[in-house]
């Protein structure tokens, strides 16, 4: 088979996938914000519940609600009926993902739903199946045909059934008004947590290594400073302890252009002013912006916005350890 052929499968089987959702998309109706309306009302958790490829749709679907703030997790449905099924609560609501409708496993557990009256959603693409009859809401995820050439292995079908999973999860995100920093504190390990969760306070350094000189030191002493605690940059502060300048490696190379009595000349004739500061409980995403948009590698860091005194400082480095980016 050469590649020309290889392609044109591809795209074959990526057209009828994408006409498959569209299919299932043209058929959504008042089921489905009944549906959304009886997750967002349930008290107890979401169950998600099918057997072979819909029951691995049916855990992902279960991952993502879980992750976007609607308790869930996924039941076996072959586990269920040797004892899984005391997993479930009388105030758990479950979703039962079938193509059929009537698959085996799936329809051995639906008499002890009933009876533990449980409410249950149906995702097939057989509504008048026992299945669908059985459910107190049905949402439609028929599609015309399957990629699969023999129309045997499940494929358009199961990322309809994934497609309305990810619809009814985000739904009711909107719905919860579920937030940014609610996602982060259930992803804490994460990239995204960090970047959410992380604040400068966390990864800088105290007030025991903050590099600072005062105003009248000469610059012999200061470079000293710059160099023994490791940033590149040494703070300027004046008799109260005021921040009103810094000296970087770039003020060092400028002033030695300029003049060759650097060594001996105050602080105060070297420092740029007004070095740029963050406060404690700032993101570190906040800082990092801050550090590109004007093109440095450390950041004092205040108390509070507005604040003169430096209670601490944060280096490019820390934030790169941190794993925010």
């Amino acid at each position: 088979m050469d590649e020309q052929r290889i392609l044109e499968i591809a795209k074959k089987v990526l057209r009828i996938e994408i006409e498959g959702i569209e299919s299932v998309c043209s058929k959504l109706n008042s089921n489905f914000a009944k549906a959304v309306e009886l997750l967002f009302k349930c008290r107890g958790r979401i169950v998600i519940t099918g057997m072979g490829k819909s029951g691995i749709v049916g855990k992902k679907i279960a991952s993502t609600l879980a992750s976007t703030g609607t308790p869930a997790f996924f039941l076996h449905p072959a586990e269920g009926v040797h004892g899984d099924l005391g997993m479930i609560s009388k105030e758990d609501l479950v979703i039962a993902i079938s193509n059929s409708g009537e698959t085996d496993e799936v329809m051995k557990i639906l008499p002890i739903i009933r009876r533990m009256g449980n409410k249950l959603i149906a995702i097939t693409g057989n509504p008048n199946s026992t299945l669908g009859k059985a459910a107190d809401v049905v949402i439609d995820a028929g599609v015309k045909e399957e990629a699969c050439p023999m129309g045997l292995a499940p494929t358009a079908s199961t990322t309809a059934s994934l497609a309305l999973g990810d619809a009814l999860a985000i739904a009711l995100l909107e719905m919860r008004g579920f937030k940014e920093e609610d996602f982060a504190l259930i992803h804490p390990a994460g990239a995204i947590g960090k970047r959410l969760l992380l604040r400068v306070e966390d990864i800088m350094h105290g007030s025991d290594r903050i590099p600072l000189v005062r105003a009248e030191t000469i610059m012999k002493e200061a470079i000293f400073e710059i160099t023994s605690k490791g940033f590149g940059i040494t703070g300027v502060v004046d008799d109260e302890g005021n921040l009103v300048g810094c000296i970087t490696d770039g003020d060092l190379r400028r002033a030695l252009e300029k003049s060759d009595d650097l060594w001996y000349r105050k602080a105060s004739e070297v420092m740029t002013r007004n070095p740029k500061g963050i406060e404690k409980d700032a993101l570190v995403t906040k800082a990092l912006n801050r550090m590109e948009y004007f093109k440095i590698t450390a950041l004092f860091v205040f108390e509070k916005e507005g604040d003169k005194k430096p209670i601490g400082i944060l280096h490019l480095h820390d934030i790169l350890r941190s794993g925010v980016v």
